[in-house]
């Protein structure tokens, strides 16, 4: 079965968006523990390619369900999610977007301790890319892209936040994904390193036309965006172009 065949026609309701979005989420809302706290609701929101989003908001405002709910991680209790137009229907079907389209950057790394930076970088290749050589190629320009060649060999421990949070982007860059999901990229870091962290993001975006959808909690961070969005107890209540 191929991963269109886990897929389901397209909505009508998305038939304009279609065409230059690459995620929509249509009435989407999603509760936990049987409806008594609600994370979203209602929300309709539409992801262009190529877009660089900031997303706001207070803790536990819904920012980490908008996007798990994104990137098929998480279920809508209720709504639709379309990703390029199209409803996946399936878990299965939602994984093989996430592992051929969709790259991860989280705020406390998620680095495999026994494995060296490299190794780190190429773990999302196993399953999309098959011949080791070309893995183990495109794992070292990786690296070097975000200017960690002196650290190759190294393990997390070894490194500072801001070398793991490199090899972070390194990974999540790993199958040149369409859609790159940021949760707090920064919310580890120092000033210094957030502001080189957010460089390395801007470049990426530019440099690689990758939709970039960021969650932050620093304001400041929010100028590097093209677009910003408002969370407040899981309703959109700001949705801004930015100049």
């Amino acid at each position: 079965m191929t991963l269109k065949d886990n897929i389901s026609t397209k909505p009508e309701s998305h038939d304009k968006a279609s065409a230059e979005s690459l995620v929509s989420l249509s009435g989407v809302s999603r509760f936990f523990k049987n409806g008594r706290v609600v994370a979203l609701q209602d929300v309709d929101l539409v992801i262009d390619r190529h877009d660089f989003v900031a997303v706001v908001g207070r803790s536990g405002g819904g920012k980490s369900t908008l996007l798990q709910l994104m990137s098929g991680l998480d279920s809508p209790s209720a709504g639709r999610v379309c990703f390029e137009g199209y409803e996946p229907r399936t878990p299965g079907s939602w994984s093989d977007i996430r592992a051929r389209k969709i790259g991860f950057i989280f705020q406390t790394f998620h680095l495999l301790p026994t494995l060296n930076v490299l190794q780190n970088v190429e773990i999302p290749m196993f399953g999309v890319t098959a011949n080791n050589r070309e893995r183990r190629e495109r794992a070292r320009y990786l690296v070097k892209r975000v200017g960690l060649s002196h650290r190759t060999h190294h393990y997390p421990a070894e490194l500072s936040g801001g070398e793991c949070q490199r090899v972070a982007i390194a990974r999540s860059l790993a199958n040149a994904p369409e859609l790159i999901l940021a949760d707090e990229p920064t919310g580890n870091l120092d000033s210094g390193n957030s502001r080189e962290i957010m460089t390395l993001l801007e470049e990426i975006h530019v440099r690689d036309g990758a939709t970039l959808v960021l969650v932050t909690h620093d304001r400041d961070l929010v100028s590097s965006a093209k677009r910003c969005i408002e969370l407040v107890d899981g309703r959109i209540v700001g949705d801004n172009r930015l100049e």
